[in-house]
């Protein structure tokens, strides 16, 4: 049985309700949209990431109440090089939902959503620790895995395979 090709244009996911709900509300915030087998995938303007999240999460027709993932991709060496991503789900509705923020690779950095999803404290730390992404705000942003000395994020795609020397 052939799958459906993914959508990808925004107007033709303008009925979807978190796609309509931020668009009422934050006009500029979706950036690009993908709808594939059942997934809808939104990339988002990063600077107003904390905004969109606060209202899929407190929205009656959408309730966000969970961030069950986060983590990051490193496009190195295109621009901008870091992809931020968070998977929601509306436990009450059954629904997912995948965030994405594109970052730079100079200064990577996007406001912490531990005030909205305790959650992603542990998940914003490995970030930091692995990737070397900034979460602006978070309580506590040091490192999780690595040892508070080492050099470097290792899963950074430029990172030696032998670590520095």
């Amino acid at each position: 049985m052939p799958l459906d090709p993914a959508i990808t244009d925004l107007a033709q996911l303008r009925d979807r309700p978190e796609v309509a709900r931020l668009h009422a509300a934050l006009p500029e915030v979706v950036r690009a949209a993908r709808l594939d087998r059942g997934e809808l995938t939104l990339w988002l303007d990063p600077a107003s990431l904390r905004e969109a999240c606060s209202l899929l999460q407190s929205d009656p027709e959408l309730r966000y109440d969970f961030l069950s993932d986060l983590t990051c991709v490193d496009w190195h060496p295109q621009e901008p090089r870091f992809e931020v991503v968070y998977h929601l789900l509306s436990l009450p509705r059954r629904r997912r939902v995948r965030l994405k923020v594109r970052l730079p690779g100079d200064g990577a950095s996007v406001e912490s959503l531990t005030s909205l999803w305790p959650a992603a404290s542990f998940f914003e730390r490995e970030v930091f620790d692995l990737f070397g992404v900034r979460f602006l705000g978070h309580p506590d942003l040091r490192r999780i895995l690595m040892p508070d000395d080492w050099n470097g994020h290792p899963l950074r795609k430029d990172y030696p395979v032998e670590g520095y020397r």
